[in-house]
């Protein structure tokens, strides 16, 4: 149940990151609102994962999720730049969560 928490806490970050891009730094209010209410779940829900995940393990997954997610939406909704380099930066945050999860006693 915890790692179904980290991951909706992870997506949620994501929404969180374009809540920001969207709400135009807090000028426009439902973006803002989005914003605030996916930045409170996603750090509740992470704080719920963390009563039995190790604090680095789920930390690092969590803005793993949300670092790659952001940046992958970002490429494909966004027009953001899709450079091999950072491609291959997005891989390797990627791997890094799967191996974290992978080696995690819980």
């Amino acid at each position: 149940m915890e790692w179904m928490m980290l991951a909706s806490a992870g997506l949620l970050e994501i929404g969180f990151a374009f809540g920001m891009k969207w709400s135009a730094g807090f000028t426009r209010l439902i973006p803002a609102l989005f914003t605030v209410g996916t930045g409170l779940s996603s750090v509740f829900l992470l704080s719920l994962a963390l009563r039995t995940l190790p604090v680095g393990t789920g930390y690092a997954i969590w803005t793993g999720i949300g670092a790659a997610g952001t940046a992958i939406l970002g490429i494909a909704v966004l027009g953001d730049s899709a450079s091999p380099a950072r491609l291959l930066c997005i891989v390797l945050i990627v791997a890094g969560v799967i191996g974290l999860k992978l080696v995690s006693v819980s």
